[in-house]
């Protein structure tokens, strides 16, 4: 087994000492980031809804399930980097590891770019399919572009992030993820109403201090790397690996996309239910909209878990320590369902307080997120459990066969569930169908691990079998 604890700076060794203990100490951090990112959201959608009123809350609604979108891209290269970075780092070649990230970095480059040129000139035809309210069309249309022009440094920044945890440092991230969302909320309120100097760019406003604050991050992020001489750094010759090496990239591509793919369905059926949303309205909308924001907090722990479940796991396989992996993900369940399971009971127990931080104690539309929430939020233990096995799967190279169960779940059962319920219970078709997507992508995700699990076990069996043999060769030639 390779230790890498000394290697390099930056680098943590996740194949050692006590699972449980290693798997908190890693997602803590990566919880804590969430959080803060999560949190600054939410006080930019309590600026706009405070500020501007329900119609710039449902039009930032709309532009914001385009950003989604585009940070699926990020999500697939960044988790395969990831992957294929902590496996480097747990078979010890850190070469291997900044090739990986030169190669990503400089085909991501590209790649976000491009999203941000066609996403601005496409943005009117972009809201037009997902039906955004007429009273919120022109702020929505001012939102999203704005939100395209920081498409490179938000994306960018993800992937160097995502980098670091490969590595197995998820503390620098937090660090980074803290300074984005305090540049954010500062130039929040000042871009929006045009304070001092400073021009009243309205709901605009709250989409150019998020593309400033990752851009700011970009910047920092890259010069804490070179300024701690950090494991992805390149220097020299390595400044070629921008060039993106073919079979690297390969490799990224074939990982990444099903991963990035699974986000963009879970994107295209959120959209889906987004226009059957805005039929109903720009109150139902920002009900809605609410209701999304604080989903958003019921996802984190799970979230926070399997980001930690996939790089041990992925140090773990590129060390070759089967039984660690199981370990990785028994701890990962138990730990995300507690955490998830806790939330959900917070959320009930307060939700009504949450929700008129968003729109003011007095808003009509406090009854209607309440009933959302309530009818949804059961769904997110589920949704716990097969995130920690999707991470598992991950990190072992299955990618495909959980992006057939999302797509199956998502379009069959959930949209299935909501189309077919919608004209006999109307909205609540809506709600109900999110948790009848997550129990069943539960149940497949739950089989697919057991299944695999089964092939690990032979594949193991296989391993020791050729390590004896060889060992009994070894001590033949010595004998003879």
């Amino acid at each position: 087994m390779a230790t890498t604890t000394n290697l390099h700076r930056g680098v943590r060794d996740l194949t050692q000492g006590p699972v449980g203990a290693t798997l908190f100490s890693f997602a803590l951090p990566t919880l804590a980031s969430s959080v803060l990112q999560s949190l600054g959201g939410s006080v930019n959608s309590i600026w706009v809804g405070r500020f501007l009123g329900e119609e710039a809350l449902a039009a930032t609604i709309n532009g914001n399930m385009v950003s989604f979108l585009m940070m699926a891209l990020a999500f697939g290269a960044g988790m395969s980097a990831t992957i294929l970075v902590g496996r480097a780092v747990g078979a010890g070649d850190l070469g291997q590891a900044r090739r990986i990230m030169g190669t990503g970095f400089g085909a991501f480059a590209a790649i976000s770019i491009a999203v941000a040129v066609l996403g601005w000139m496409a943005t009117p035809t972009i809201l037009r399919v997902l039906g955004t309210p007429a009273g919120a069309e022109p702020l929505a249309e001012v939102y999203l572009r704005f939100t395209f022009i920081g498409a490179p440094g938000a994306l960018l920044a993800s992937l160097l992030l995502m980098g670091l945890r490969g590595c197995g440092d998820s503390i620098s991230p937090m660090w980074f993820t803290i300074a984005t969302v305090a540049v954010d909320v500062v130039l929040n309120p000042l871009l929006i109403l045009g304070l001092g100097p400073l021009p009243r760019l309205g709901v605009g406003g709250a989409a150019l201090a998020l593309a400033l604050a990752n851009y700011v991050t970009l910047l920092a992020i890259c010069a804490w790397i070179y300024w701690r001489d950090l494991a992805i750094r390149l220097r020299g010759r390595e400044i070629g690996c921008l060039l993106p090496d073919p079979r690297l990239l390969w490799d990224i591509f074939c990982k990444g996309l099903p991963m990035g793919l699974q986000m963009i369905v879970m994107t295209v059926a959120a959209m889906t239910i987004l226009r059957l949303v805005n039929r109903e309205g720009v109150a139902t909308a920002a009900a809605y909209g609410v209701a999304q924001q604080l989903w958003g907090y019921l996802q984190l722990p799970a979230m926070a878990v399997s980001a930690g479940v996939s790089t041990l796991s992925a140090q773990a396989i590129g060390a070759r320590d089967w039984p660690r992996v199981k370990e990785i993900v028994r701890h990962g369940v138990v730990a995300s369902l507690i955490l998830t399971l806790g939330c959900v009971v917070t959320l009930h127990t307060i939700g009504g307080q949450l929700i008129g931080l968003f729109v003011g104690q007095a808003s009509p539309i406090i009854p209607l997120a309440k009933h959302i929430i309530w009818m949804t939020s059961i769904g997110f233990c589920f949704f716990a459990m097969s995130s920690t096995l999707f991470a598992s799967l991950r990190a072992d190279g299955v990618v495909v066969r959980p992006l057939l169960i999302s797509c199956l779940a998502l379009f069959g059962v959930r949209l299935g569930c909501a189309y077919s319920g919608y004209p006999i219970i109307g909205a609540n078709a809506l709600w109900l169908s999110l948790t009848a997507g997550q129990f069943a992508t539960w149940l497949m995700a739950a089989g697919l691990y057991k299944l695999e699990a089964q092939r690990r076990h032979i594949r193991r069996r296989e391993e020791e079998q050729v390590e004896k043999h060889l060992a009994l060769q070894v001590e033949d030639g010595v004998t003879a």
